[in-house]
């Protein structure tokens, strides 16, 4: 077993029964990012706050420094003599991801204007691309605005995947993988969602950025 799942079992033992699911899910977003894909993230309330912090340990160094390669560092200096150093050092290996509970602007006014249930199908229109994956954060599996860019992904060609509860809901039919914890309660759900996406991070760290 993976030492990061093999540590995560360890603390979590319950979340043994989501290790087959996980693996796949992490095959799916190592294929995503060898395919030169990005990660769409959404979901309501605390999943919303989980899609943000899944983005800042794949945009930025995790447990890595993900330093930049000779190659990188030496295009910066080309460009420019007397910043490139300063660019290179201070920029880190990233993996693209992108949350889009953010965008507060679009969401209200699509929300006004056309439909709050479709305020993440838009952007997973406008910004999802055939090998892409969207990752929806879902405690029941049900949140209809969830199901919806799931809907849209599958339509797009993107890979699709679904963090839930025990029962993984209506999700649990769109997604291609869905991680489902053993736990009923939206707080006890949430809780052991974070153990879930922390080693998806640090394992597709390991993979693109190895120490």
């Amino acid at each position: 077993m993976n030492v990061t799942l093999a540590e995560m079992c360890n603390k979590y033992p319950e979340l043994d029964v989501c290790l087959p699911d996980l693996e796949k899910a992490f095959a799916l977003l190592k294929q995503t990012y060898r395919g030169g894909g990005k990660l769409l993230l959404c979901g309501n309330g605390g999943s919303a706050s989980d899609s943000e912090h899944i983005v800042g340990e794949l945009m930025k160094g995790f447990r890595s420094k993900r330093v930049l390669s000779e190659a990188a560092e030496s295009a910066f200096l080309a460009q420019f003599p007397e910043d490139g150093d300063f660019l290179a050092a201070h920029l880190q290996g990233a993996l693209p991801a992108i949350s889009l509970v953010s965008h507060s602007a679009l969401i209200t006014a699509f929300a006004n204007d056309v439909s709050a249930e479709m305020i993440f199908a838009q952007q997973v229109y406008g910004y999802g691309k055939p090998g892409d994956t969207l990752l929806g954060l879902s405690t029941s599996g049900n949140s209809a605005n969830v199901k919806r860019a799931m809907q849209v992904a599958k339509v797009q060609g993107l890979h699709t995947i679904g963090l839930t509860g025990r029962h993984g809901g209506q999700m649990s039919e769109l997604c291609d993988v869905t991680i489902r914890v053993p736990w009923d309660l939206t707080p006890d759900i949430q809780e052991r969602h974070l153990p879930i996406y922390h080693a998806l991070c640090i394992m597709l760290e390991e993979e693109f950025f190895p120490s």
